[in-house]
């Protein structure tokens, strides 16, 4: 169920009106770490100025050996820093992804859009929180060796699920009904947010994992529900 969620998640990111929005995606995500990569590198290059002499070498201008040096963190960044990202353009993202995809696939139990504060908040609040365990992750690795990895996609896998999930939940019933259809469904949820946690991790690829993510949580919530009909034992919100 949760491999057919996420094949018909990856099908839906070429259909045009998922393809616009996965290119918005793709062009906002590099925007921003460009943003964040050249916040970096002026920071040291600010902060970190005057020169150094060193036997053999002569005069060193640290600051700008250090600024050019921080480029080498583009990819580390870029690794431990997608999934936030990806949990933040799910609020920007996932109501237009999971309008699209219920439209084309579930005609007849298309889903009511969320409060655009209400999916603000909840994606404000998950984005600390895998970002919390991207920093805590970091600091880890040292300790943790090739343990790291498993704690970075187990936690990022628990989190990014829940998120996405509740969020194509709550289109058809309130809190306390798609918190208990998450929980009722704990280990595929668990199981396509660590899919998507490692996808993450794989460069080019992981711009478009936020939609793609949006896309297999919507068709992974139809299917663990039964909404496929009329006959759905979950009222629409």
């Amino acid at each position: 169920m949760v491999t057919r969620a996420l094949i018909l998640g990856w099908l839906d990111l070429f259909r045009p009106r998922i393809l616009k929005l996965a290119l918005a995606g793709v062009a906002l995500t590099i925007l921003l770490f460009v943003v964040l990569q050249s916040a970096l590198f002026w920071a040291v290059r600010s902060f970190v100025p005057g020169n150094l002499s060193l036997p053999l070498i002569g005069p060193l201008d640290v600051g700008s050996a250090l600024s050019w040096g921080s480029l080498a963190l583009f990819p580390l960044m870029g690794f431990f820093l997608m999934a936030p990202v990806a949990a933040g353009f799910a609020g920007l993202f996932a109501e237009r992804v999971a309008e699209v995809v219920e439209e084309m696939h579930y005609p007849a139990r298309r889903g009511s859009s969320l409060d655009f504060l209400d999916g603000l908040l909840e994606s404000v609040a998950v984005v600390l929180a895998v970002l919390a365990v991207a920093v805590l992750t970091l600091f880890l690795t040292p300790f943790l060796g090739p343990l790291a990895p498993v704690l970075l996609f187990g936690a990022n896998g628990w989190l990014l699920g829940r998120e996405f999930f509740q969020m194509a939940a709550r289109r058809h019933m309130d809190e306390p009904q798609a918190t208990a259809l998450r929980k009722a469904n704990a280990g595929r949820v668990t199981m396509a947010g660590v899919l998507v946690a490692m996808a993450l991790a794989i460069p080019v690829v992981n711009i478009t994992v936020p939609l793609l993510a949006a896309a297999a949580f919507t068709h992974l919530f139809h299917l663990v529900s039964g909404t496929t009909g009329q006959s759905s034992r979950y009222p629409r919100a």
